[in-house]
């Protein structure tokens, strides 16, 4: 605009019929040059509004900059630690045999493998007293940590909510990236909840197959044993 507006000073100018130099109280009046002063003015005005919006533009993008340097004000990852501590720590309770392979192994030699068929009579019972123990111990192992599994749901839902909203109200790249780091944490531990509930039921389950299995096999012996000791049947011969 203050280049439109010297232009047409000047194109006035030259169309006035005043000399080239006129005289006014002692002051000379150069049309030309003041012609020419109005559009270097102008000139000058147009390139400082041109660093001003340079320095603007350089002002906005700082100011982007900065946002997408802001951490996420949210966090979940201590109350996610928590609870994966809280179910390692049900996995770790686990009652008579626990999750050891060496400690699996020694147990099944004894108590399933190499069910001992010359043991007495009490024995046996006592083993399979034993194996029964063991598949209950095991239930309700399985038991607590689908407990602990369940009562986690209601932290991933406010979690949820927390990070959806922290995501969703993101100022910039680093405050949506870790919203999304932080979601996938989520799905981890809800993984794990998953991971600690499948191996405590498969554990049951094994545990209880493994008891059936040594019963029958124990079964077959005592039956062998029971019939061997009554008495054989001999038909009474006619006199």
């Amino acid at each position: 605009m203050a280049m439109g507006i010297a232009l047409a000073l000047a194109s006035t100018s030259a169309l006035v019929s005043t000399p080239a130099h006129a005289q006014f109280g002692g002051i000379v009046y150069d049309p030309s040059n003041y012609a020419q002063n109005v559009l270097t003015a102008a000139r000058t005005l147009e390139q400082i509004n041109n660093q001003i919006r340079m320095l603007q533009n350089q002002a906005t993008s700082l100011i982007n900059q900065a946002k997408n340097l802001e951490r996420l004000p949210t966090s979940i990852l201590q109350p996610l630690q928590d609870q994966i501590r809280q179910t390692q720590q049900l996995l770790s309770q686990a009652q008579r045999i626990a999750y050891d392979v060496r400690e699996i192994e020694t147990a099944f030699a004894a108590q399933y493998r190499n069910v001992p068929l010359g043991a007495s009579q009490q024995a046996m019972v006592e083993g399979a007293e034993a194996r029964w123990q063991n598949s209950i111990a095991g239930f309700e192992d399985a038991l607590k940590v689908q407990a602990g599994a369940v009562a986690n749901i209601e932290g991933s839902r406010a979690a949820i909510g927390s990070l959806v909203g922290a995501s969703q109200s993101a100022t910039g790249a680093l405050q949506a990236a870790q919203a999304g780091n932080q979601l996938l944490a989520l799905q981890a531990r809800q993984l794990a909840d998953l991971t600690a509930t499948l191996a405590a039921s498969s554990r049951a389950q094994a545990l209880h197959a493994a008891d059936r299995a040594a019963a029958k096999r124990q079964a077959h012996e005592q039956l062998r044993r029971f019939l061997a000791d009554r008495p054989r049947y001999v038909p009474g011969g006619s006199d």
